[in-house]
């Protein structure tokens, strides 16, 4: 079995922390953790918390992806994935150059139908599926809207199907830990959605932004200011849909706040999706589930969730296992979501010390979203801290730890 990820990355830090010449104490200083506890990740005798290892990726001024060595290369060419990744990216480089042969234009309302299949697989956890189809759809998109370049409604409904491709596509090599790739698609976003007439769209890409780019590379001050802005820039026009984008918005700035240890910000703006969950409660009582818009859903059940993210944000995992243990999702609960839920509950449970518990939710997430589960870099996470747990690990921990490439 490879090395744990507790020794694997406490050595990322060790060679990033040599490249810059600091000390065991000047990166202690500059994290803000002490030197004897860096010197334990380091060795990997102990664990590093999520919020530690944010703190000195930023002081390294390195991205988390990197501190965990993503992309799982070796994983991603056992799964036939990392073939896929090269014409994506091609794809997204040619976005505005005029294809020299002469490609049919696909109607929009077929073009659409793709997009929101593609988005479908990618709440599944299809991102294999998702990948083969990419490359045809972003070209597809690029093509229309070079194509209705008048004003009017086909320009922005081409230039709304153009940010949708390519937040699937920003999603999708986020997790699979392409981060370059990532950031490419989030660019050709932010271009596309302020054409496309939809101010929430322009909403979803800067939290989009913040979850990627500003989260991944130490900067939550920066993604809550995002937030803030997104929330000042889309009215409350009371619209499902509206409160669906406002409610995430809002409990994204509530965890990135916790991130930052501002414990009054995080429950300021946790304060306000609770009231706006209980506003919008009548209102949303039809859409299954609740104020689902943009693959977004808000609600008291989100709400809950993010009191589990600030909870874990804040080292706090008694209390995160003690709301997770009362969160009961629905049966039509997006597979992603389940398995995003199930991740962070493991982790928690074995902070916890609650290591059969833990393997039980990360077996969940598994069956729920394997693809999700495999390239999660929480759950190489927590199953290194299980690992480190026990002298012996049971034959199912050893079994899970080589399948997630751990």
């Amino acid at each position: 079995m490879p090395e744990t990820t507790d020794k694997h990355i406490g050595a990322r830090i060790r060679e990033f922390r040599a490249i810059r010449d600091y000390s065991l104490a000047e990166l202690g200083r500059r994290a803000h953790v002490s030197t004897s506890q860096l010197s334990r990740v380091e060795t990997g005798e102990q664990p590093a918390s999520p919020s530690v290892l944010t703190s000195v990726a930023r002081a390294l001024g390195v991205t988390l992806s990197v501190l965990h060595g993503q992309p799982y290369i070796h994983m991603l060419q056992k799964d036939r994935l990392d073939r896929l990744l090269a014409p994506i990216s091609s794809a997204l480089d040619a976005w505005d150059i005029p294809p020299e042969d002469d490609l049919p234009l696909r109607p929009l309302d077929d073009i659409a139908t793709d997009t929101a299949a593609v988005a479908k697989q990618r709440a599944q956890g299809e991102f294999g599926a998702v990948a083969e189809a990419l490359p045809e759809l972003i070209t597809d998109t690029a093509l229309a809207v070079q194509t209705h370049t008048l004003p009017g409604r086909d320009r922005e409904r081409a230039h709304n199907l153009q940010a949708e491709v390519a937040r699937t596509t920003a999603i999708v090599a986020y997790r699979l830990g392409y981060m370059d790739l990532a950031r490419l698609a989030l660019a050709r976003m932010a271009v596309a959605a302020p054409e496309s007439g939809d101010p929430r769209q322009v909403a979803v890409e800067r939290y989009e932004r913040a979850v990627i780019t500003h989260a991944e590379a130490s900067r939550p001050d920066r993604g809550v200011a995002l937030m803030r802005q997104a929330l000042r820039d889309l009215d409350d026009d009371g619209d499902p849909a509206t409160t669906a984008v406002r409610g995430t918005l809002l409990l994204r700035a509530s965890a990135l706040s916790a991130v930052q240890k501002d414990h009054t910000a995080a429950g300021d703006w946790l304060g306000q999706a609770t009231e706006l969950a209980d506003a919008g409660a009548a209102a949303d009582a039809a859409t299954d589930p609740p104020g689902t818009r943009y693959a977004l859903a808000f609600g008291e059940l989100n709400v809950a969730l993010g009191r589990l993210d600030v909870a874990m944000c804040q080292d706090d995992y008694e209390t995160a296992v003690r709301v997770a243990d009362e969160v009961r999702l629905p049966d039509s609960y997006q597979p992603t979501r389940v398995a995003g839920f199930l991740i962070r509950k493991a982790g928690a449970e074995a902070w916890t010390a609650r290591h059969d518990a833990s393997l039980a939710s990360l077996e969940g997430a598994r069956e729920k979203a394997p693809q999700l589960t495999r390239y999660h870099p929480e759950v190489h996470e927590t199953v290194g801290t299980l690992l480190r747990a026990r002298q012996r690990p049971a034959p199912e921990l050893r079994a899970f730890a080589q399948w997630s490439g751990v």
